[in-house]
């Protein structure tokens, strides 16, 4: 049967909030997003999963409230996936410093505890994908005031170092990380892609793991520059890209 795929935010929880409801939020004066708004809409939608037997796929899990609510609903049986973004498996709420209207995303970054909850939950394979929540974002759109810019981030160019970057810090094998960004995400889609096997489409990366360099937005190919890893130190660059067989790209 289909996948249901949700985000599970209530929107009039969340209201006009722009940040995790905490001290940074507090402290900066910006409107809040609780955690509750995540988790009512996850009840709801597990509770609806129950009744119907639907297959349900719960988008961007950001919490660890959430993510224990998904682990229980999977040891009770239900048929019930999520992916997390690769944003929150790095940042927390404290990554705003100071007002950087970068780090405005949604579901919002949450806190240090809800950090450590979200990579508990790949290791044990409550998450099931990683993906890199790719919204790119005009830049005057990101110049307001950050209660006022528009959210999102460039994702796409960062997942591979950054999910290096957390297989090396949780000590993940390399082969169980790189599966959140490949065969996971193409069995949740029910595509036959995401794997290395005779027969199978060509869609490969070769990339280059010790390759080692600093995020700067100017040199990212997306036409949206913004990301909250700017400056940040990566190791992990893709070298050749094949679709179909075909070479696409090469640096």
């Amino acid at each position: 049967g289909y996948r249901v795929w949700l985000r599970p935010q209530d929107s009039f929880l969340a209201k006009n909030g722009v940040a995790h409801e905490g001290e940074v939020a507090t402290g900066l004066g910006l409107p809040p997003i609780p955690v509750v708004a995540e988790t009512v809409a996850l009840s709801t939608a597990l509770q609806l999963a129950r009744e119907t037997g639907v297959t349900l796929h719960i988008c961007r899990v950001s919490s660890g409230a959430g993510v224990e609510m998904i682990r229980a609903a999977k040891r009770e049986g239900l048929k019930v996936t999520c992916d997390v973004s690769m944003n929150h498996v790095h940042l927390t709420e404290m990554d705003i410093g100071y007002f950087d209207s970068n780090c405005h995303l949604v579901p919002p970054l949450r806190s240090l505890r809800d950090r450590d909850a979200l990579r508990a939950g790949l290791r044990d394979g409550t998450i099931d994908a990683i993906c890199s929540n790719h919204s790119p974002v005009d830049e005057d759109a990101k110049q307001m005031p950050f209660a006022e810019a528009e959210d999102g981030a460039t994702g796409l160019e960062l997942l591979l170092p950054l999910v290096l970057k957390w297989a090396e810090q949780d000590k993940i094998p390399l082969l169980d990380a790189l599966s959140r960004i490949t065969i996971n995400p193409a069995q949740l889609l029910g595509v036959k892609m995401g794997h290395l096997s005779v027969g199978a489409h060509a869609d490969l990366c070769v990339f280059d793991p010790k390759a080692a360099w600093k995020v700067e937005p100017a040199a990212l190919k997306s036409q949206g520059k913004n990301t909250p890893f700017n400056g940040y130190e990566m190791q992990g660059r893709v070298r050749y890209t094949l679709l179909d067989g075909q070479l696409v790209y090469q640096s």
